[in-house]
């Protein structure tokens, strides 16, 4: 195991305190911006997961029955915490994800943040309903009762930002969680087990352990006693995740992989499109699952759009997330750097692409071992190639021209996956027959990720079962019971 001075020793928060793995298994934790080790992290297993499993079971039957007031005050001081210690949360988030310093500090700190301010309010207006049976001297009331113990696993592009979108409605909700952040981006996490007791949270409501997701996360999945399943993350991955736990009958929100399609017309606003299609393309290097990996171009704007993104993505400056100035910092891990290249690599030798722009590792100085790589265009001339079929989830966009609407709302509809779709025009006739046609979880008209945490989040086909956000996920994380009475 390789440590060093500076080395950071994550565990598992279970119960309210720090702990060890049991079996005393670690995996090095690696800072992709340089390459090097900086830490160590759980490989828990199945004895790991029953403690936590223990200790939210042992919480629940107090939590569920805790007033929404108290449950809602906990939560607001967690995001009050958070928000105090930006700067802290931000740091850590960029060292572990590589991501710019900017983006962790406007966005994924503050969202997180967020996540449990929204749900410490939202569950104070959730609202059960009742129904009058008018005739037969009845009434029904709908009760939504929190399920008791239940598993979320998150991803590591969007570290603490998904991991409480997570937590925060399941515990709002009254329930008590195992979670499992992912391994790749452990700390802020790890960090966010001190913030929950600063805040009052009662011990065992939520219980943090680490590892792989073959041994920690499957230990989670296949719990006979945890009873609901929040994922995100790879399509496959989630494949697996609904082999084990839909036999157990184990409620599943599954939030999975995405291939969207970026549909620009020629009376869209040129500027604004332009401007959002660069971050729509390349936030996060990439990262996102919402990104626009497949942009469509009406034939008549065609030329002009790919020089002026061309010589705008030129611009864009890799390097070390810690600078203001970088727009795109490390990609996550080394394993994920090279599966990116073997897409560009595939593309050089396939006749129906061509590489425009980018396709190489970038090595700065003073970081030559961390994992860069430039922004990368690719002209297709067919939806059916590789690039625009599978899931890159890097600084990988295709470009490809388009004659008509049924053309370009066929091809933006055939893929296996439906998660978003970015539509840019200005007809409003044309707006409502893509919104209504396009095979996607989200549409945005003439903007890109323009989130109210209100409304519903999710996808369809292959990008997932269910769905996250507002009432909805308070929904996923409590059963329903009717209850009818005649008098």
């Amino acid at each position: 195991m390789a440590t060093t001075s500076k080395s950071i020793l994550i565990k598992n928060y279970i119960n309210g305190s720090f702990q060890n793995p049991t079996s005393n298994q670690w995996i090095d934790n690696i800072n992709p911006s340089n390459g090097e080790v900086y830490g160590q992290i759980p490989n828990s297993n199945k004895i790991d997961v029953e403690q936590a499993y223990l200790a939210a079971k042992s919480s629940f039957p107090k939590w569920s029955q805790t007033s929404l007031e108290q449950r809602s005050k906990i939560l607001l001081a967690i995001a009050d915490l958070l928000e105090s210690n930006l700067d802290l949360f931000a740091k850590a988030e960029s060292k572990d994800n590589g991501k710019p310093l900017e983006l962790a500090k406007t966005i994924d700190i503050p969202r997180a943040a967020s996540n449990f301010r929204f749900f410490a309010n939202a569950i104070t207006q959730f609202a059960s309903e009742s129904h009058e049976s008018v005739g037969h001297s009845a009434i029904n009331y709908t009760l939504r009762q929190a399920i008791g113990v239940v598993g979320c696993i998150s991803p590591w592009n969007l570290p603490l930002y998904l991991f409480t979108w997570k937590i925060a409605p399941a515990i709002a909700a009254g329930n008590c969680v195992v979670a499992k952040p992912s391994e790749v981006t452990p700390i802020t996490a790890y960090l966010l087990g001190k913030i929950c007791n600063d805040a009052g949270l009662p011990k065992g409501v939520l219980n943090i352990v680490h590892g792989l997701g073959n041994t920690t996360g499957q230990a989670i999945i296949e719990h006979p006693n945890i009873k609901a399943i929040s994922f995100t993350g790879g399509t496959k991955t989630g494949a697996h995740i609904a082999k084990i736990a839909a036999p157990m009958f184990k409620k599943l929100s599954l939030e999975l992989g995405g291939k969207n399609p970026n549909i620009i017309f020629a009376d869209c606003d040129y500027e604004a499109m332009l401007n959002s299609t660069i971050r729509s393309s390349f936030a996060n290097q990439g990262q996102i699952c919402l990104c626009g990996s497949r942009i469509f171009v009406e034939a008549s704007i065609y030329n002009t759009f790919k020089n002026d993104f061309i010589a705008r993505v030129k611009q864009l400056k890799v390097g070390h997330p810690s600078e203001k100035d970088t727009n795109i910092g490390a990609l996550v891990s080394k394993p994920h750097l090279k599966n990116v290249m073997q897409y560009i690599d595939s593309a050089k030798k396939d006749h129906n692409a061509t590489i425009l722009c980018g396709g190489k590792q970038v090595v700065i100085k003073n970081y030559e071992n961390g994992y860069y790589l430039e922004p990368t265009v690719i002209e297709v001339n067919t939806n059916q190639c590789k690039i625009n079929q599978e899931e890159i989830f890097g600084p990988v966009v295709s470009i490809m021209p388009f004659n008509n609407e049924d053309e370009v709302l066929q091809m933006a509809n055939d893929t296996p996956y439906g998660l978003s779709a970015t539509l840019w025009t200005n007809n409003l006739q044309r707006t409502m027959r893509f919104t209504n046609e396009l095979q996607a979880g989200i549409v945005w008209v003439n903007t890109w990720l323009m989130r109210d945490l209100r409304t519903p989040f999710g996808g369809v086909k292959h990008s997932g079962v269910g769905r996250e956000g507002g009432f909805e996920a308070l929904r996923f994380f409590t059963e329903t019971k009717n209850v009818c009475i005649k008098y």
